[in-house]
């Protein structure tokens, strides 16, 4: 019988950028303190970007693994955009026809998203059964609208920090195929009480 395959994609924790709704992409700031309880399973190996609020987040929830740091699960490099907010750049022409469309189009001196998806799905399909894997919301996003058991576009994903994302397929062959996953659940750290504020 095939075996079946399944990743376990986390959202990292939060950083003090992300709380005040900046483009945090490239710019490695750390998380913001919180106490977390870390999770039961061992695991030998968890993958994930090279980002320091990855790798803090796979420190607090998985004390114990080897962290595997790949760039390629980085999120958008939002170029000049990179620390401003939607306030800020709201009458910028090209701002704007970035958010119009963003597969496309890129920041200046930053990433389509067409170009994101590239790498991260490079990344992704090299990754072993049972994986555990944490990166951010862009690539995430990404994922879910590849592979999610339901057809959605990019930005009609809600992507918390913390979230915690089961794909599974039935069979390897669906998986080496490149077909949507069979099912999908969804977690967060704050709802399971794995998370509090410090």
């Amino acid at each position: 019988m095939d075996r079946s395959v399944e990743f376990i994609v986390i959202r990292h924790l939060p950083t003090v950028g992300n709380g005040k709704r900046q483009y945090v992409g490239w710019t490695d700031e750390p998380i913001v303190p919180v106490t977390v309880r870390p999770f039961d399973i061992e695991r030998v190996a968890v993958y994930g970007s090279d980002l320091l609020r990855t790798r803090q987040t796979a420190a607090l929830l998985f004390p114990n693994a080897t962290y595997l740091a790949d760039a390629r699960y980085r999120e958008c490099n939002f170029g000049e955009f990179e620390g401003k907010t939607y306030a800020q750049l709201e009458k910028n022409d090209h701002y704007r026809s970035w958010v119009e469309n963003p597969t496309t189009i890129a920041p200046p001196g930053g990433e389509s998203l067409r170009q994101v998806e590239t790498r991260v799905l490079e990344a992704f399909q090299q990754l072993p059964s049972g994986a555990q894997l944490i990166t951010h919301g862009g690539p995430i996003r990404l994922l879910l609208t590849r592979f999610a058991p339901q057809q959605r576009e990019f930005w009609s994903w809600s992507v918390p920090h913390g979230a915690i994302y089961r794909f599974h397929w039935d069979s390897e062959e669906q998986w080496k195929e490149g077909q949507r996953c069979t099912s999908l659940s969804v977690d967060r750290l704050t709802e399971n009480g794995n998370l509090s504020g410090q």
